[in-house]
């Protein structure tokens, strides 16, 4: 046994290596932090984009501020702009703003400011294209072609560069005398850009990870009853006891969710499984040792057949006799367990047959009344028309065999039995009635089961086989119907079985 649960241990382990495995609080943790990484970064391009757009509308402000200031200085020359008229008008511009503004700081004039600015290039050009005036160096190259009021953005080997132009037109005659140009590197709006780049990602980063991380624990949280299952489904596949299922259930769970609603229907279907078990195994006992009596019998006269029961006709009548009479119990056997075994499938091979329940009844009762002419029959019919129900008409007729002839085997000095057909809203009832033995409370919940009979000895004296009211029971539930019973020792049995009405036309309340 150790040999085997190693190979066994071995196997699982070679199994459960040949395929990578990836938990669900994993991948969900995974999918999650993904999920809002994508959201995180589709909000973060949106508002990185709107910021690039405020600063880069805020640097052409800054620039075309200074053009216009620049144009409108040197829009006061008559002639063509020299280093010395350039340098004169921009210098008393700044004077007279100072002048006006005198109360104020040097920065709150427009003027000063954008020459003070870093990013910020004024320079004039003459009628020949020849600067005469550079606040700053100048990062790109003049061409009156290219002067225009609408910004441009060149590329150099360092940086970008906004770029306006303008011409310069005299205030008195206006003819052209020159030529403004204003440049902003842009290196502040790249480093502000870079940085926030870097800040969205940083935070795109942390929000994904804690989302993770929270949804890991979330998920552990919530995943515990399938954790749970896992492992009773583990223990159960990992033990050789043959109680192994009937102790290993989930643990009940104290919060209430549809997760914990499944472990407690795994641990119901573990019950059923256990029932279905310990039926099986009452079963193959009682199989064999119904079939281990005939046998023995069938052998013990073969046996004395020859011996010496041969030649003597009367022995080898009685043989010959007994052993019949063995092998028309087995083959009533062997139907009964077929019959049994088509039982479980009625819902797959007859789900859609249709029948009128009270012709039904009423032939088996007319049936029992010729067969049985010493017991005193009673109908109670209720139905005025015709009652359909699903179910093959062989197997509602099987089923009030099984009944009526329960019955009339078990009673004892009443003779009598009772059929009542009704019906309600939903369903119809048929109910057998008899005045015989009946059954004890301890024995009520076990008459179902196979093989199980009440008086074993008194059942064989009957011809029964304990199989009868088992395969009643099946074929009613394989058609979603209900057979139930009540009793009391001394007073007789009541057998009700309850089938749904099929609604139609024909089916008047």
């Amino acid at each position: 046994m150790c040999i085997r649960k190693a190979i066994l241990h071995k196997k699982q382990l070679k199994d459960s290596h040949a395929k990578p495995f990836f938990s669900l609080k994993l991948k969900w943790s995974v999918g999650t932090g993904i999920g809002v990484l994508l959201i995180f970064a589709v909000f973060s391009v949106l508002l990185f984009q709107s910021f690039s757009s405020l600063l880069l509308n805020q640097e052409k402000q800054y620039a075309q501020e200074a053009l216009d200031t620049a144009v409108e200085s040197l829009a006061t020359n008559t002639k063509e702009l020299t280093q010395d008229r350039a340098e004169h008008s921009l210098s008393l511009r700044i004077h007279n703003e100072r002048n006006i503004k005198e109360l104020q700081t040097l920065y709150s004039s427009s003027f000063y400011t954008s020459l003070t600015r870093e990013n910020i290039s004024i320079s004039v050009y003459n009628l020949s294209n020849e600067m005469v005036f550079a606040s700053r160096d100048v990062p790109v190259k003049f061409d009156r072609v290219e002067v225009t009021e609408e910004s441009k953005i060149k590329h150099t080997s360092a940086y970008n560069v906004l770029v306006l132009g303008k011409k310069v037109f005299s205030e008195k005659d206006k003819h052209l005398i020159g030529y403004v140009q204003v440049t902003n590197d842009l290196v502040n709006y790249g480093q502000t850009r870079r940085k926030l780049i870097l800040i969205f990602l940083v935070f795109s980063l942390i929000a994904a990870i804690g989302i993770a991380l929270l949804s890991y624990g979330l998920s552990s949280w919530l995943l515990e009853p399938i954790d749970l299952i896992n492992d009773t489904i583990g223990k159960i596949n990992g033990d050789d006891e043959s109680d192994a299922l009937a102790n290993l259930r989930v643990p009940e769970l104290k919060h209430e969710d549809e997760l914990a609603e499944l472990g407690r229907l795994f641990n119901k279907m573990l019950d059923r499984m256990q029932r279905y078990i310990e039926q099986q195994q009452q079963f193959v006992e009682d199989v064999s040792h119904e079939l281990r009596t005939p046998v023995a019998i069938i052998q013990g006269h073969l046996s004395l057949l020859k011996r010496w029961g041969k030649d003597d006709p009367a022995v080898l009548d009685e043989s010959i006799e007994s052993s019949l009479q063995e092998i028309a119990r087995m083959k009533s056997l062997v139907q009964e367990m077929l019959d049994l075994s088509r039982a479980e499938q009625v819902e797959i091979q007859f789900g859609k047959e249709i029948t009128d329940a009270k012709e039904v009844g009423l032939q088996v009762f007319n049936n029992f009344q010729m067969i049985h002419p010493d017991f005193t029959f009673v109908l109670d019919d209720d139905l005025k028309d015709i009652t359909n129900v699903q179910i093959y008409r062989n197997h509602l007729e099987q089923v009030l065999i099984i009944l009526m002839d329960n019955a009339v085997k078990y009673s004892r000095e009443r003779k009598e039995v009772h059929m009542t057909l009704s019906k309600n809203i939903n369903d119809i009832d048929i109910v057998i009635q008899d005045f015989g033995e009946g059954i004890s409370q301890e024995n009520i919940d076990r008459i179902f089961d196979r093989f199980y009979r009440v008086d074993k000895a008194r059942s064989r004296d009957k011809g029964g086989n304990g199989l009868g009211l088992s395969i009643a029971r099946r074929l009613i539930e394989g058609y979603h119907g209900r057979l139930v019973v009540e009793s009391a020792v001394g007073q007789g049995s009541v057998f009700r079985v309850s089938l749904p009405l099929v609604k139609n036309k024909d089916n008047k309340k």
